[in-house]
């Protein structure tokens, strides 16, 4: 019986997603000896709790990484750039990987980087080694490729058409903050007073995540055609996305139409998909027999498929419903279980 404890940091550890790794790692008895939850110097000294204990958080720029065997970032694209490296070089013994909250991509499209799903792709992290850091994908990617991976594994995608329907939460506290605040003036009768690049979003579907590209899909839609085909290990695989922000707290939606090298009946799918890792299959003919954000995807950690059906001119393809808490699997529980693997079969 493995009895070998590690010290962790957690680095953004007062973010939505930094709170979120520090109740899983807790909840799933990682195995915690020392516990650094790091976050900027204005919230050094607050406490983050972590299982029945209260840490007090310690300045990022002032922490010695080589008092960590394993540092889990979730601070910003930014932050990651900077610190992740220089946790790396602290010494052999600290490994990072690196989160999604806040558009932590920083190493993500890095040929050199695993880029890993666990129920996916875990093979990848075979090669951690080449430089301590592993990538998170975005939390909009994880669900789609848990969900399409016995697929690809029965019949081959060719092809993915996917809307996503994303919570606020995707955004971070902040994006909690302005849906619960524009919805409240709204419904008491107030005017909005909106910033010059906040949206609308109570009440509205806002169909721009992220900056857009030269080629007119914003950068949300890419990651999840560069992520798809890195973690699928397919680079064929077309990818059309649309990404939408919904007035939704937490989970994100997707409508996933894939199409496949050979037909692939809906119940052979279910069969698939109902043995898969990390997959949860809600689908009944009946009013509220699928997956919805706020009742399946709110603080829970599988990945939900519903509403799964053959396209109506073709049975090579399929439609699916698709729904996960983006905060918990397509964030923090993704990072924690990457670090479970390295735990288990690497260090």
């Amino acid at each position: 019986m493995d009895t070998r404890l590690f010290n962790v940091a957690v680095v953004g550890a007062t973010g939505l997603v930094g709170e979120a790794l520090c109740e899983i790692l807790a909840e799933r008895q990682f195995p915690v000896d020392q516990f650094y939850p790091l976050a900027s110097a204005r919230s050094k000294g607050k406490r983050v709790a972590f299982g029945d204990r209260h840490v007090p958080v310690q300045d990022l720029e002032e922490f010695d990484f080589r008092q960590a065997d394993i540092a889990l970032f979730s601070a910003g694209g930014a932050i990651s750039k900077v610190h992740a490296p220089r946790a790396a070089e602290a010494g052999y013994e600290v490994r990072i990987v690196t989160g999604d909250k806040d558009n932590t991509s920083e190493f993500r499209y890095d040929d050199e980087i695993p880029l890993v799903v666990p129920e996916v792709n875990p093979s990848a992290l075979e090669r951690w080694n080449d430089h301590r850091i592993i990538a998170n994908p975005n939390c909009s990617t994880i669900q789609m490729v848990v969900a399409l991976k016995p697929l690809h594994d029965l019949a081959g995608i060719r092809r993915i058409d996917v809307a996503t329907y994303q919570s606020v939460s995707g955004a971070g506290r902040s994006g909690i903050e302005q849906l619960a605040g524009q919805t409240a003036n709204l419904l008491n009768g107030r005017d909005l007073e909106l910033g010059e690049k906040e949206p609308r979003i109570a009440f509205n579907v806002w169909p721009h995540i992220d900056e857009f590209q030269d080629n007119r899909y914003t950068r949300e839609e890419m990651k999840m055609v560069w992520e798809s085909q890195k973690i699928l290990g397919d680079p064929t695989i077309i990818v059309n996305p649309t990404a939408v922000r919904v007035p939704v707290f937490y989970a994100h939606s997707e409508a996933v139409s894939v199409e496949f090298k050979r037909n692939l009946p809906v119940d052979e799918a279910l069969e698939a998909l109902r043995q898969a890792p990390g997959v949860e299959v809600l689908d009944e003919m009946v009013h509220g027999g699928y997956p919805t954000a706020a009742q399946s995807g709110t603080g829970t950690d599988p990945v939900f498929v519903g509403r799964v059906r053959q396209w109506l001119d073709s049975q090579i393809g399929l439609n699916l419903w698709v729904v996960s808490d983006n905060v918990r699997k397509g964030a923090a529980l993704n990072s924690v279980q990457i670090a479970e693997i390295l735990v288990k079969d690497h260090l």
